[in-house]
């Protein structure tokens, strides 16, 4: 192997909600189809605080946190091709099984037996880590290394953008305007559309007027209905996206939908839904879902950060050093109302 790295590092741990241990391991050794990355951030999800709150179905402690990612190629394994040490990457965190119908079919972010980094198995919150060459995507020299790690976020919105079909002239409404509805604003509006952001914090409108959003409402002051109006006229929006998940915010959507059109539930519901689908039906509306990305929406993630039609700046909050992480929630819990996205500087 070449460019053997060996010793130990410091490993993130939470151990149970609300409590993270930071732990000495050996440095992993990697196969010859992967490769071995310093990472140098990490950001915070909303997914993540569910773990550290304890209220995500579907994780069990302890675990290693981290999926949103970029780091830096420090070896590379015998049989990898296209890649370099010293190359920056990120890493697309799904672990799947390769022989489901949905894998079989190219649809593996939804197979059977998926598993995510940070959640159901390790995630990257270490300072090294071994991945599959095939996991991870090379990021342009010029890409700043806080950009690479909302790369993952910003492809959950092109992953959503995309279910849609065609942008171009679309008329888009998105409720809620956290990091997730911000970005599929953008992706939607770099698409091609005319984009409405909805939300009821004014903090987090004014974000999205300064990365470029055509239209933002406050539905605490506007009812959604007339947003729709004011924004596209009469015949109000072609698809609207749910980024907040609630029954208030698909109640609206239902109630204020243009007949036949479209609605794409982005957002995770916490429980069961209350929602009315007896006038999802006498309208004819297509409620449809999105589930994370594939590949292709991670290339395309990049290529639009790279040619500057989605601004991830004013998303970036605050950033914690790697040993702060528990702070770093916690300050996500205080300033819940002015915080977007929070990174992990995982080197000094």
């Amino acid at each position: 192997m070449r460019d053997m790295i060996t010793g130990t590092m410091c490993q993130q741990v939470m151990t149970e909600p609300g409590k993270i241990e930071f732990r000495r391991v050996d440095i992993p050794k990697i196969g010859e189809e992967e490769l071995l990355v310093r990472i140098e951030r990490i950001g915070i999800c909303g997914s993540d605080i569910h773990v550290y709150h304890g209220t995500h179905p579907f994780t069990q402690y302890p675990v290693t946190q981290g999926h949103e990612v970029s780091g830096v190629v420090v070896q590379v394994g015998d049989g990898v091709s296209g890649f370099s040490v010293g190359q920056k990457v990120t890493i697309q965190p799904q672990v799947v099984c390769g022989k489901c119908y949905p894998c079989r079919h190219g649809k593996y972010n939804l197979c059977e037996e998926l598993k995510v980094m940070g959640f159901q198995t390790t995630g990257v919150a270490s300072e090294y880590f071994a991945v599959s060459a095939g996991k991870a995507l090379a990021l342009p020299e010029e890409m700043t290394l806080d950009q690479g790690a909302m790369i993952e976020p910003l492809a959950v919105a092109v992953h959503a953008v995309g279910r849609y079909g065609s942008m171009e002239g679309a008329r888009v409404a998105v409720l809620g305007a956290g990091p997730i509805g911000n970005l599929v604003a953008q992706a939607a509006k770099a698409e091609g559309a005319r984009v409405m952001l909805c939300d009821v914090s004014q903090f987090r409108l004014d974000l999205a007027k300064e990365c470029g959003v055509d239209y933002t409402f406050h539905t605490g002051a506007v009812d959604f209905g007339q947003a729709l109006v004011q924004a596209f006229g009469p015949d109000k929006a072609d698809v609207i996206y749910d980024c907040a998940a609630n029954d208030d915010t698909m109640g609206q959507a239902i109630r204020w939908a243009r007949k036949g059109s479209k609605i794409i539930l982005v957002g995770v519901y916490a429980g069961m839904a209350r929602v009315d689908l007896a006038t999802l039906n006498d309208h004819e509306l297509d409620l449809d879902t999105t589930m994370m990305y594939r590949v292709e929406d991670y290339r395309r993630a990049i290529a639009l950060v790279e040619e500057k039609k989605v601004r991830l700046e004013p998303l970036m909050s605050r950033h914690f050093p790697f040993r702060e992480y528990l702070e770093a929630y916690r300050f996500i819990d205080e300033n819940r109302e002015r915080t977007m996205k929070v990174i992990i500087d995982v080197q000094a």
